[in-house]
C-alpha cells in the first residue's frame, strides 16, 4: 500500500471520529491543499470523504442530543424551551406576512402558476380577496 492510500484510509477514518477537515489532516499529517488535491483528483475519494464527514457530523449530533437530553433532564430551562421550539408545533416561530400587491398590468396564467407555486413551497398561501370591480 501507497503512503498516501494509507494517509487517505487515515483521514477517513479521522473524519468519522472529528468530522472537521483541519484536525483531519492535522492529525494525519498532510496540508488541506494536499487534501483538496486528492479530491480533485479522485471522484471515489472526494464521495468518500463527504461520507465520513457525514458519518462523523451524525456521531456529533448523537453526542449533543444525548447532552440536551441530559439538560432536559436537570430541568435547564434553556434546554427545555430550545427542544420545544424545534420539535413542537406550539413552540415554533411563526412568520406572519401581510399585504397587498398592486400590479399594474394582469400576470399571465403561467406567472400566476409560478406565484402560486412559490408560495406553496414556501408553505405560504394567498387569502382569498374579492375580485376588483372594473372603474
Amino acid at each position: 500500500m501507497k503512503k498516501s492510500d494509507a494517509s487517505k484510509a487515515a483521514l477517513l477514518e479521522q473524519l468519522r471520529k472529528t468530522p472537521i477537515l483541519q484536525v483531519g489532516c492535522e492529525k494525519v499529517g498532510i496540508s488541506r491543499v494536499t487534501l483538496y488535491r486528492w479530491r480533485a483528483e479522485n471522484a471515489d475519494f472526494a464521495k468518500s470523504v463527504d461520507d465520513a464527514l457525514l458519518e462523523g457530523r451524525l456521531m456529533v449530533n448523537d453526542l449533543a442530543e444525548g447532552q440536551l437530553i441530559g439538560a432536559i433532564k436537570d430541568r435547564n430551562m434553556t434546554a427545555v424551551m430550545g427542544w420545544l421550539k424545534h420539535n413542537h408545533p406550539s413552540y415554533r416561530t411563526k412568520v406572519q406576512i401581510e399585504g397587498t400587491v398592486n400590479t399594474i398590468q394582469e400576470l399571465s396564467d403561467e406567472q400566476k402558476e409560478l406565484v402560486h407555486k412559490a408560495l406553496s413551497l414556501a408553505n405560504l398561501t394567498l387569502k382569498p380577496h374579492e375580485p376588483e370591480q372594473p372603474s
